[in-house]
């Protein structure tokens, strides 16, 4: 076994390697950019070498940099985790040269089946159903478009070094073919240092289900079950679960079947993932084989007990596998959400910044590996919660790397139960300072269509064709955020009444009635009586309906956890000036809890309408400004590309929403830009 290895990669899959590592008695070494000098995983590793600037492409994609590193720390093996250099076949092979172990598969693995044009024709070889299209590398716009036609719209545009939704595009007509081709090599290109791109045919109504598969040097290949990752949003995995809700017993074991004999036939060792679409009739067609350890991996520790690091770490020492294909077992369900700094209502743009506040959901489960389940919950529930993080209170998001904050992964005895369990879980998971996508997730996991496992990898188009807006996170009892306001505002009242100093006579005394006003747009607020009563137990009554609160909560605290009518809730809740802004299962209010009397005069306050900013193209996002697209003076249609913004390895194009003439560009190329910063004003 491995004394010391180097992990080769940042973020939250560098500390799951750390942790694995430990846990075997490994050293560690770290490996960091200027960005990341007082990131979480350099704190966590033994040892750590800066490798460069900010920019991946001038530190965590600089193979010499890495191989460098390994050879000064005397480091004997690297992970490389998944992303930057983890599939890159010239990188494994180097480091082979160099007498380093790369814990992965062999080069030549990574080379027939990392490459997606090579891992396709492979595949046809292997007699692998594939999905129709045009497998050789594509030189021009007008070639992408000629072959678009010839395989019949909707096509997909992938990039062959892809990966993460990066390079990837889904074009219905010739203009979304020619400009999709551009933006796919463009971002390859920057991304992968690789800018070939490949054509097929874009199968309507998929779900994209894969296989996790394990082998060693011995020849030995296993399949660890399968995992449903069908809830994305632009070609991004938002959602994944192990088992699928939706695949036979029959079509579960043909498809792992295949995916072992793809490994077989490029001798794979390591872990590694093949991906299948399988249509509504459970035919399924062979997609692509990630040659890493994939993102959502925890859920498939959940259901096996298995730590696939530990195995990876194993199999490159020599190890053959511990087990056969009988011995995998499957146990329960587990759902991993990905939690992400951006802005759900803004059309998820990145958000970057410093977390103020950074507080995780308690984990009972640390690597998914010493128990399938924690400790029951007092009304029965099991635990068994794991929070996957490369982050910390007060650490900065930065805007060169993805945007992942954490991985909350739930493990229950169904799949009902693990649904519920994150559910709550996203309840107690405060995130301050930047915006994250927990709303989005909370509403996914309501929506009835998710919770019967009726849905496909178009299921968020199609459910939020508009965006997501907070209209669309319909609460479970939408009574329960207002009945809470006026509890917790009682708390607060309680302890001012416990205040010295008061004269005799004189003392503060809480009230029973209240108006609760929940904040609207444009000024339409709504009102609702409220009684509250407070002994150890504080009930409030709205109308016929009641509500018993009983909670530990300190006044500090963000999180608020307790009962309600006997039933256990997790919320959030903190004073904003005079008001209370409360979360709950995605859905967030702000509310003033004021006397009757003051709630009349509230009714009478005008509405101040924000400040018209129209004739300016505001930075949706903090990133790079990396191009300007027109000049003062020019006449610009609605749709026409006006800036480009870079942030999170993304390029987001912004373009006019209507008709106008440039008057002023006042932001420069290569400019780093706040949120709502003015880039482009029209006359």
């Amino acid at each position: 076994m491995f004394k010391k290895i180097l992990i080769a990669n940042r973020g939250e899959i560098a500390c799951r390697v750390i942790k694995t590592a430990k846990k075997l008695g490994i050293r560690t070494v770290a490996v960091y950019s200027e960005a990341d000098r007082d990131a979480r995983h350099v704190e966590l590793a033994d040892e750590a070498v800066l490798l460069g600037p900010a920019p991946s492409r001038e530190s965590y994609l600089v193979a010499d940099k890495i191989i460098a590193a390994c050879k000064q720390t005397g480091a004997e093996a690297i992970h490389p985790g998944y992303g930057f250099l983890s599939e890159n076949a010239e990188f494994a092979r180097r480091v082979e040269e160099e007498g380093i172990v790369f814990i992965g598969p062999k080069h030549h693995s990574i080379a027939a089946m990392g490459d997606k044009i090579a891992s396709k024709k492979l595949a046809n070889e292997a007699k692998v159903n594939t999905i129709p299209g045009w497998n050789d590398a594509i030189e021009t716009p007008e070639q992408a478009v000629q072959i678009a036609r010839d395989i019949g719209y909707p096509v997909m545009i992938k990039a062959s070094a892809g990966g993460g939704g990066k390079g990837l595009r889904v074009a219905f007509n010739d203009k979304e073919a020619f400009e999709g081709f551009s933006s796919c090599r463009n971002e390859a290109r920057n991304s992968f240092g690789d800018d070939r791109v490949f054509i097929e045919k874009f199968v309507e109504e998929p779900r994209h289900i894969e296989i996790q598969v394990l082998g060693d040097a011995q020849g030995n290949v296993i399949y660890l079950w399968e995992r449903e990752c069908s809830i994305q949003r632009r070609h991004q995995k938002v959602i994944e679960e192990a088992p699928s809700p939706f695949i036979s017993e029959a079509t579960r074991q043909a498809m792992g079947e295949q995916a072992v004999q793809l490994a077989k036939a490029v001798k794979y060792q390591s872990a590694g993932t093949v991906e299948f679409v399988v249509g509504k009739d459970q035919s399924f067609y062979f997609l692509e084989m990630n040659t890493r350890l994939q993102v959502e991996h925890p859920v498939t520790e959940c259901i096996t007990g298995l730590d696939l690091v530990e195995l990876m770490i194993r199999v490159a020492a020599g190890e053959p596998l511990p087990l056969a294909q009988a011995d995998v077992k499957r146990e329960g369900w587990a759902v991993e959400c990905r939690i992400n700094a951006e802005d759900p209502f803004r059309n998820f743009l990145p958000s970057t910044g410093r977390l103020v506040k950074y507080r995780p959901p308690v984990a009972d489960l640390e690597q998914g590996t010493e128990t399938l389940r924690g400790a029951p919950y007092e009304d029965g529930r099991f635990g068994g919660v794991r929070v996957d993080t490369g982050v910390y209170e007060g650490g900065e998001i930065p805007m060169f790397y993805d945007s992942m904050i954490a991985k909350l992964i739930v493990h229950g005895k169904d799949r009902n139960d693990a649904i519920a369990k994150m559910r709550e879980a996203l309840d107690g998971f405060v995130i301050r300072g930047i915006n994250s996508n927990i709303p989005f997730q909370a509403a996914l996991l309501a929506h009835p269509r998710f919770v019967s496992g009726d849905f496909n990898t178009g299921f968020i188009a199609e459910q939020f064709p508009k965006g997501f807006r907070a209209e669309d996170v319909a609460h479970d009892d939408p009574q329960f955020l207002v009945a809470l306001a006026a509890a917790v505002n009682v708390r607060y009242l309680t302890r001012a009444q416990g205040l010295s100093g008061q004269m005799p006579g004189h003392g503060f005394v809480v009230r029973e009635d209240f108006v609760v006003v929940v904040k609207g747009q444009e000024g339409n607020d709504t009102q609702t009586p409220v009684l509250v009563k407070s002994n150890g137990t504080i009930v409030v009554s709205i109308g016929d309906r009641r509500y018993d609160f009983t909670c530990d909560w300190t006044l500090r605290d963000i999180r608020i956890a307790g009962r309600c009518n006997g039933r256990p809730f997790t919320a959030q809740v903190e004073r904003q000036g005079l008001s209370l802004r409360l979360s709950h299962h995605g859905t967030r209010i702000d509310a003033l809890v004021l006397t009757p009397r003051a709630a009349e005069f509230q009714k009478l306050m005008p509405y101040k309408a924000p400040p018209d900013t129209s004739r300016f193209l505001l930075a949706p996002m903090p990133g790079l400004l990396a191009d300007v697209a027109v000049q003062p003076g020019q006449k610009v249609l609605a749709g026409e590309k006006l800036a480009v913004i870079e942030a999170m390895k993304m390029e987001n194009i912004l373009v006019a929403t209507q008709d106008a003439t440039v008057r002023e560009v006042l932001a420069r190329k290569g400019e780093s830009l706040s949120v709502d910063q003015p880039i482009v004003s029209f006359e």
